[in-house]
């Protein structure tokens, strides 16, 4: 995109040319909340998955909460929002199967991925499980769930864009 053409996006003068692109947020929770709905304010088609119907309590106005994954492909983005489920395994080894572009699980750096042994457990190779991220997002100190959604979404769009994120614009 030229300069001229940016700063006519930039000012709401066009729309921009970001193609398709989707973001799943995976198990309904605060971050979720925000994930969704800062997501469809970036022109990402959003959906949200709870495989546990009964636990999908925390679903923002105007989202429904599906039980299994749509179609996902190279345009998809799954964020999955709660590492402590007991569906945690079973949920990332069904979204791997469906070949989205991204996959990133929430959680602090300093402890390990509970997500490792649970796919492990359930016979996924470790180059698939090297397709999951962890952490994810861009390292802004967030805490609250909008902080934790807007640092995963500019990381994500920093990796779209093939950007390093941050305030280095070296790359």
């Amino acid at each position: 995109m030229s300069e001229p053409e940016a700063c006519e996006v930039a000012h709401g003068a066009a729309e921009p040319d970001s193609g398709v692109r989707t973001l799943v947020a995976v198990f309904a929770s605060p971050v979720s909340r925000y994930l969704l709905k800062f997501a469809r304010d970036l022109g990402f088609h959003v959906a949200l998955v709870d495989p546990d119907a009964a636990r999908a309590t925390d679903v923002p106005d105007g989202f429904e909460a599906a039980t299994t994954f749509p179609p996902l492909d190279s345009s998809a983005d799954v964020v999955v929002t709660d590492h402590h489920r007991p569906e945690l395994g079973a949920v990332l080894k069904a979204a791997l199967e469906e070949k989205p572009r991204w996959i990133g699980v929430l959680g602090n750096p300093r402890h390990p991925g509970p997500h490792l042994a649970a796919l492990r457990g359930l016979g996924v190779p470790d180059a698939e499980i090297a397709r999951v991220h962890r952490p994810v997002g861009l390292n802004i100190g967030s805490r609250t769930p909008p902080e934790i959604a807007i640092a995963t979404l500019a990381g994500l769009l920093a990796d779209r864009n093939n950007r390093p994120g941050g305030f280095d614009f070296t790359r």
